[in-house]
Formats: structure tokens, C-alpha cells, sequence
């Protein structure tokens, strides 16, 4: 086994060859914002709040999908990571329709988390206000666009832990939504299996469970922890 030693932060720091900075990070017990970042799954650098300076580098990097390399010297917490990171939650605020007080996930709602943690009360962008829809087509669940921040985390937590295929992301650009089937109904999509895991995985209270009302929706902890360690203990559900 190779094992890589680097610095985070002025803190010597060795790990396994092929770990992220952000597994780095974890291990030296740093901490590194995300928001589409979910245990278990592939990582895919979509939110990009877990940006970091590397010395030499004149580009900032995505913690979660740059491995890290011999003698590499990270920061992680920079006064232009914290600006940059604020302008990235802001954007999300902005781009699509966050009404906290009215969402099932007010108070247990990753973003929310994030805006607190970067200093956001307000942005400096103009709300786009798009309009997006939400299907309640399915017995259980439910999908609102409007609280989507394109994560994919339920793309990923569906893919590769249930094997379902049911979500994928749909269109371009300032278009791009989350897509169930091809593009049906959620509850006329044969593949699902009504597991919930995409309920558990979504950040934000984008996916829910049917009859939860502001501030309710809370995940299933345990679940959360199956798909952490599903693929390393094979613990498939059937």
C-alpha cells in the first residue's frame, strides 16, 4: 500500500495513495464544506464548495475529485475560498426558489447549513424566479423543482447503491432539471422501488415524503449509513 504525505492547512498529513483531498481532509479531522457530496457514492464536483488553494496551482480545485499527490500543500479556509464559496451559495439561493419557511426541510436542510456556515444572509444576485413544477404523481413521495440545487445526489444514491436507474438529469444549462424515467411521472416509472434512499440522499427538501409539511422531514440516519458502507461490506438490499 502507497501512502501519500501532504500538508492541509500547516498540518502534516499522510494517506492512502488514491484518496481525495477531501478524504485527506476528513482523516486529519479538517473540515471542507459540500453539498453534493454524499458517503458511499462517486463523487462528481457539482456544487463546488469544497474548493481549496493548492500551493503552485493557479487554479482553484474540487476537494472531492483531485487525489492527492506527494508533498502537495493545501488550504483549505482562505479569505478568497471563503468569498468564492459565499458566491456559490448565494448563486444557488438566487437560481432557483428557496422559500425556507415554507419547506418540509426548514431547520434540517443541508443548505440552509451551508449558507450559515459562509456568513449568507442575502444575495447579491437578482432571484430568477423560474418556473418549475412539482409531481406528487408517486403514492409515497414527492419531487419539488423548485427546491432542486442539481446535486445528483439522488441520481448517484439511486444508480450505483439501488441499481434502479430511475433518476437522471435532463436538459442544458439554465434548463437542466431532474428527470424521473424518461422524463414521466415519478409514479409511472416501473424501475422504482420505493426504497426511499433518494428522500435520505437529497440535501435539501427537494425529495419528500407525502403528508410532511414545513419543517417535518427528517432522514433516516440509518439508511444514510447503509449507503456509506454498502459497497465496501456489500450490504445490498434486495
Amino acid at each position: 500500500m502507497s501512502v501519500r504525505t501532504l500538508t492541509i492547512n500547516n498540518i502534516p498529513v499522510a494517506v492512502e495513495e488514491g484518496k481525495t483531498i477531501l478524504e485527506a481532509a476528513k482523516e486529519a479531522d479538517i473540515h471542507i464544506p459540500t453539498l453534493c457530496h454524499l458517503d458511499g457514492v462517486s463523487d462528481v464536483g457539482a456544487c463546488r464548495l469544497c474548493l481549496v488553494e493548492v500551493e503552485n496551482i493557479n487554479k482553484l480545485l474540487p476537494a472531492c475529485v483531485t487525489q492527492v499527490t506527494e508533498e502537495m500543500v493545501v488550504h483549505t479556509n482562505t479569505p478568497k475560498l471563503q468569498e468564492y464559496r459565499r458566491m456559490a451559495v448565494e448563486l444557488i439561493f438566487a437560481e432557483g426558489n428557496h422559500v425556507c419557511a415554507i419547506c418540509v426541510a426548514n431547520g434540517n436542510c443541508e443548505l440552509q447549513d451551508a449558507a450559515i456556515q459562509v456568513g449568507m444572509d442575502h444575495t447579491r444576485f437578482p432571484y430568477r424566479f423560474p418556473e418549475r413544477g412539482v409531481d406528487v404523481s408517486h403514492p409515497q413521495f414527492g419531487i419539488d423543482h423548485n427546491r432542486c440545487i442539481l446535486c445528483t445526489r439522488c441520481v448517484r444514491v439511486c444508480d450505483e447503491i439501488e441499481g434502479a436507474h430511475v433518476w437522471d438529469v435532463a436538459q442544458r444549462g439554465e434548463n437542466c432539471y431532474i428527470a424521473s424515467g424518461l422524463s414521466q411521472p415519478w409514479g409511472e416509472v416501473d424501475a422504482c422501488t420505493s426504497c426511499g434512499k433518494c428522500v435520505d440522499a437529497c440535501p435539501t427538501g427537494a425529495i419528500f415524503r407525502q403528508g410532511t409539511t414545513s419543517a417535518e422531514k427528517e432522514r433516516d440516519r440509518a439508511k444514510l449509513e447503509f449507503v456509506v458502507n454498502a459497497r465496501s461490506k456489500q450490504e445490498w438490499t434486495r
